[in-house]
């Protein structure tokens, strides 16, 4: 058994018992390892994500800023299929978010709501389910949201109109229902953003439906 003189005994525990601290993730590393449980990746593309590594700034379709703060995800078209995760919420400094063209199934979490960062929210093309979280209108930074082409139900959620930063909204080729608000930044968006929802109505289709009349789901 190894022996230390009483000097060095101290600095020898030390050593040692951060030695046997195991290295686990940040929070964000957190998050990402949940999403890529929660998703089937035939390609491999996710195969870099490894859970141990203390950031995930090394893995593939990540970006970081020089804060090593994961600020993109970037996933478009990507063959991936399953469910998105509430934890993505936990992505504080994340200003892209891009799914686009999966086969993502089931509902839009609402705590990517606390996305406070975020500017482009590109979930087109999968097949997610669900009303839009009225949760969205806290990204105060959005300029993009591109949720066209999945099968969303329910009524535009009307604090969707306080987003004084978006300069495009497609909820095309979806299941929404009621009628589309016409205030705030709603006010410069045109039919073709809301185009193929049989049984969503409102001034830009119908030019008579008023959105303060309400509608029926």
């Amino acid at each position: 058994m190894a022996t230390f003189p009483p000097l060095l005994l101290p600095l020898a525990v030390f050593v040692l018992s951060n030695l046997l601290v195991p290295v686990t993730p940040n929070s964000e590393g957190d998050a990402l390892y949940a999403l890529r449980r929660s998703v089937k990746d035939p390609n491999n593309v996710l195969q870099s994500w490894d859970p141990t590594l203390v950031d995930p700034c090394t893995w593939f379709h990540v970006t970081c800023d020089s804060a090593n703060r994961v600020t993109r995800l970037d996933l478009g078209n990507a063959k991936l299929s399953g469910n998105l995760v509430p934890e993505l919420g936990n992505l504080d400094h994340l200003q892209y978010l891009e799914l686009y063209m999966n086969e993502l199934v089931g509902p839009i979490p609402k705590e990517i709501g606390r996305l406070k960062s975020l500017i482009s929210l590109d979930l087109y093309h999968n097949n997610l389910t669900g009303p839009i979280p009225p949760s969205l209108s806290n990204l105060s930074n959005l300029n993009f949201l591109r949720l066209n082409g999945n099968r969303l139900t329910g009524k535009i959620p009307r604090q969707l109109t306080k987003l004084g930063s978006l300069k495009i909204i497609d909820v095309s080729d979806n299941d929404l229902c009621g009628t589309i608000p016409i205030s705030g930044s709603f006010s410069k968006f045109s039919e073709e953003s809301f185009k193929n929802n049989p049984r969503l109505e409102g001034p830009e289709l119908m030019g008579f439906v008023r959105y303060e009349n309400g509608g029926s789901c």
